[in-house]
C-alpha cells in the first residue's frame, strides 16, 4: 500500500504523537509499503530538507516567525493542498491518507483526501481543550479557543455544537475545543483513538464515525533483548526518570513541588524541552533538588536511561489519551507512577503506583510510601516484563494494516 501521513506535530518535537509516527512508519516500511509524512517543521537548509525527503519526509509550507508555543504552524490549508499537488502530483495515486492531529497540514491532508476521493483516517491523539487552557495565558484562552475554532470551520464544516455541561465541556473555550474536535473527527472516513475511555469521550460529544481503537506500540528496533528486573535496595537513592515534555499540560511544576516534599533519597533525571523548561531548573535549583536537566536528546539515549532507572512518571492528568512514556517504560520492565485513573488502561495491573488524586500532597505520599516499601519496585517490574511483548509495534501494527486495508476495499 501506499500511505501518506500528514502531521502537525512531529518535527522538531518530542512527546506521544512523535513516537506514534515513528514506530508506525518504521513497522509500515518493515512490511513493505511506501510511507509518506508531511508535516510542519522550523525553518530548514536546502541540505536539512534533502536528508529527510531521503526518508520520505517533507516538510510543507510552515510559518517562519510564528509559533503555537513550541509547535512549528503551517501556512493555510489551501495553500499547502497547492504545493502538495504541485511538488508531490504523485500523491494522488496514494491509497489512504492517515491524518494525525487537527491543525493546517492535518485540515490540508483530510480536504485533498476528499477532493481526490482517496479514503481518510484521522487518529485523535489527546485533549485539545486541555492543551489549549495550558498552552495560552488565562484571560485569553476563550478568545483563542473562538479564533481556532472558527479558522477551523472556514475549511471544515461544523455541523455540530458542543454545549456547555458538567462534564469535559464545562467552560465555553472548552465547548469550542471539543466542537473543533468532533467535526474534525466526523469529516473523516474512519477515526482512530489509542484508548477506549478516549473513544468513549469522543462518542459522547458527537462523533458519528465509526472510532476504532488502536493503542500505540513499541518501535521493534528499540526493544530491548534482555533487560533486567529493577530493584531498589532499603536506603538506596530512588532513580525517577520524566520523559516527556516540560510543559504545563504534563504538569511538571506540580510535580516538582511534591518531589521538594519526599523524604527519602531520590535523583530525578529530566529528558525533553517545553514551555516551563527554563521555570523548573530555576524550580529546582532554588531549592537544591536533587534533579538534572539534560534538554532534548536522541531517543535512544532515552532508552538507556530508562533501563537504568527505578521509576517512569507521567504526573498529568485528565489530559493524556494515551502515554506513550508508560509503554516505554515498560518495554524496559520499569515502574510507573502516575496520578490519572484513566491511564490504568496503558499497563498491566500491578506494574504502577497511583496517587489518591492529582495534588502535590497525594503524590509526595505515594512516592513516601514507594521509599518506606522499596521492595515493591521489584515486583512491579516483573509484571513489566512478563506483559512487554504485547506493546509491540510489530504486533500492534497488523491492526492498523487490516484498518487500511478495509476502508481502502469501501
Amino acid at each position: 500500500m501506499k500511505i501518506a501521513f500528514f502531521s502537525d506535530c512531529y518535527l522538531d518535537l518530542t512527546g506521544g504523537i512523535t513516537s506514534s509516527i515513528n514506530a508506525q512508519k518504521s513497522a509500515l516500511e518493515q512490511n513493505g509499503h511506501t510511507v509518506y509524512i508531511f508535516t510542519t517543521a522550523y525553518p530548514k537548509t536546502d541540505q536539512e530538507l534533502k536528508k529527510l525527503a531521503a526518508q520520505n519526509i517533507f516538510v510543507v509550507p510552515s510559518c517562519k516567525l510564528f509559533f503555537r508555543g513550541l509547535t512549528p504552524i503551517s501556512r493555510r490549508p489551501g495553500i499547502i493542498e497547492k504545493w502538495l499537488l504541485k511538488n508531490h502530483p504523485e500523491i494522488k495515486d496514494f491509497d489512504v491518507f492517515y491524518i494525525h492531529y487537527e491543525s493546517g497540514c492535518s485540515i490540508a491532508g483530510l480536504r485533498l483526501g476528499k477532493k481526490l476521493k482517496i479514503p481518510t483516517i484521522q487518529v485523535m491523539h489527546g485533549r485539545e481543550d486541555v492543551g489549549e487552557a495550558n498552552i495560552i495565558p488565562r484571560g485569553f484562552r476563550t478568545i483563542v479557543a473562538c479564533l481556532l475554532n472558527w479558522f477551523h470551520s472556514w475549511y471544515i464544516p461544523h455541523q455540530t455544537t458542543v454545549q456547555r455541561d458538567n462534564a469535559f465541556a464545562n467552560s465555553i473555550k472548552s465547548a469550542k475545543m471539543w466542537t473543533l474536535m468532533v467535526n474534525h473527527a466526523n469529516y473523516a472516513d474512519l477515526v482512530l483513538t489509542p484508548s477506549n475511555h478516549f473513544r468513549k469521550k469522543l462518542l459522547h460529544y458527537g462523533v458519528t464515525k465509526e472510532i476504532k481503537v488502536l493503542p500505540n506500540g513499541f518501535p521493534d528496533e528499540y526493544f530491548p533483548k534482555n533487560p533486567s528486573v529493577k530493584s531498589l535496595k532499603p536506603n538506596e537513592e530512588l532513580k525517577i526518570i520524566w520523559h516527556s515534555r516540560v510543559s504545563a499540560e504534563k504538569r511538571m511544576m506540580p510535580f516538582l513541588r511534591a518531589l521538594k516534599n519526599v523524604t527519602g533519597k531520590y535523583r530525578l533525571d529530566v529528558y525533553g524541552g517545553g514551555g516551563d523548561f527554563f521555570r523548573a531548573k530555576r524550580f529546582a535549583r532554588r531549592h537544591h533538588m536533587n534533579v538534572k536537566f539534560h534538554g532534548n536528546v536522541k531517543y535512544d539515549k532515552i532508552q538507556s536511561a530508562i533501563d537504568t532507572s527505578h521509576l517512569d512518571v507521567l504526573v498529568s492528568y485528565n489530559f493524556d489519551t494515551f502515554g506513550n512514556t508508560l509503554i516505554e517504560a515498560e518495554a524496559h520492565g520499569a515502574p510507573v507512577f502516575f496520578c490519572d485513573p484513566d491511564m490504568q488502561e496503558v499497563v498491566p495491573k500491578g506494574s504502577f503506583i497511583m496517587s489518591k488524586n492529582e495534588t502535590k500532597q497525594a503524590m509526595a505520599e505515594a512516592l513516601n510510601d514507594l521509599l518506606n516499601h522499596p521492595e515493591n519496585i521489584e515486583q512491579m517490574s516483573k509484571t513489566m516484563l512478563a506483559h512487554r511483548d504485547e506493546i509491540l509495534s510489530s504486533h500492534r501494527i497488523k491492526t492498523l494494516e487490516q484498518f487500511f486495508s478495509d476502508i481502502i476495499k469501501k
